[in-house]
């Protein structure tokens, strides 16, 4: 079997060795005498896994010990809703709009508080005139210091615009809520900016279906009464994340996968990975003719770099050849177009520059 370069931007690539160990526990964990899908989640043995998991993703964020770690169900599209359930508690909710999951994120909580919540949901900011290809400026904010949040996401899967200097953070008293989803884990954050951080495990921590949700403790507990049990994150804190069965297997990977990344050195060693893949494949970008990346330079994403090709009658081509020797998963999201190469954290240099190698070549036969 030959693995090829997957550059889908989720569900993406984990990382061989969390396979492999995997695939040797599948029959039996540690003894167990059964694997991680049969055990009880109220059991010794998963306990171990999800203490564990806790404990390392705290470690390689730093994440202070007044913020609690949630191993939620239903994505970070469940989140949408469930962030204004638990904190816009009648207030104001600011929301900037940098792309199509911010944009999504506000039409959720829009909804929610015209269908009941109460409050109301402002827009504090937009780069849609812009086609989403730059992050928004301080001076071009509207912001409520007395919101009872501020939303962003930090990195924009689809169109390749990421917020990676915290110094650019919205100016602001009011507690920062950050969809990390798409870049968590890949660089070094401080946890304490931010009031709620929320990720979905797709990109960089495991398998779809999981979220991780980590929370200043005073920001919990204040859900609007309409709020079900299992998405009421104080009840959820309460029970370990275990209120109800939780995705037990997608956590057990997502803790290979922190196990994985402290012996790569931690945060600051994948993030120097990470720096040295986009740089790679945007220097190439930036000095083709036939290819081009639209998103401003100070606002490219490490993790997702949407690119065109000169003609778009060459798009099928292109992803057919790529794919006949081994790049997949190139295509670009259908409200953007073009290609899109996802280089998380489990992508290796040696994929990144397969596919320059090969878009070199493509370019010379078809410029």
């Amino acid at each position: 079997m030959t693995r090829v370069f997957n550059f889908s931007a989720g569900p993406a690539a984990l990382p061989e060795a969390v396979l492999r160990q995997a695939a040797e526990e599948m029959l039996d964990w540690h003894g167990a005498g059964c694997g991680v899908m049969e055990m009880s989640h109220r059991g010794k043995e998963f306990g171990e896994i999800i203490g564990r998991a806790e404990a390392d993703l705290r470690e390689l964020l730093g994440i202070p010990s007044n913020y609690r770690v949630l191993f939620l169900q239903g994505g970070a599209t469940q989140q949408f809703a469930q962030i204004p359930m638990n904190l816009l508690r009648g207030g104001v909710a600011d929301y900037l709009v940098t792309g199509s999951w911010s944009k999504k994120a506000y039409k959720e909580a829009q909804h929610l508080a015209a269908s009941g919540l109460g409050g109301s949901v402002r827009l504090a900011g937009s780069a849609e005139a812009e086609g989403f290809t730059r992050l928004l400026r301080q001076d071009e904010l509207t912001l409520d210091d007395n919101a009872t949040y501020v939303h962003l996401c930090t990195n924009e899967t689809i169109h390749g615009v990421e917020l990676g200097d915290e110094a650019a953070l919205p100016a602001t008293r009011a507690p920062l809520v950050a969809d990390m989803s798409s870049h968590i884990l890949s660089r070094s954050i401080d946890v304490s900016r931010y009031g709620l951080i929320y990720a979905g495990a797709q990109k960089n921590v495991g398998p779809s279906g999981l979220v991780i949700v980590i929370v200043r403790e005073d920001l919990i507990g204040r859900a609007h009464p309409m709020t079900p049990a299992v998405m009421d994150y104080k009840v959820m804190a309460d029970n370990g994340s275990m209120l109800n069965t939780p995705p037990t297997y997608a956590i057990y990977i997502a803790g290979l996968v922190f196990q994985w990344l402290k012996a790569q050195g931690g945060l600051a060693a994948i993030e120097a990975q990470n720096i040295e893949k986009a740089d790679l494949l945007y220097r190439f970008l930036d000095n083709s003719d036939f290819y081009e990346n639209r998103v401003a330079v100070t606002s490219r994403s490490r993790m997702n770099i949407p690119f065109l090709l000169r003609s778009e009658a060459l798009n099928d081509a292109f992803l057919a050849e790529a794919k006949a020797v081994g790049l997949t998963q190139l295509k670009g999201h259908k409200s953007v177009g073009g290609m899109r190469a996802s280089i998380y954290n489990a992508m290796p240099i040696a994929g990144v520059r397969a596919l320059v190698e090969f878009m070199q070549d493509f370019a010379a036969r078809h410029g």
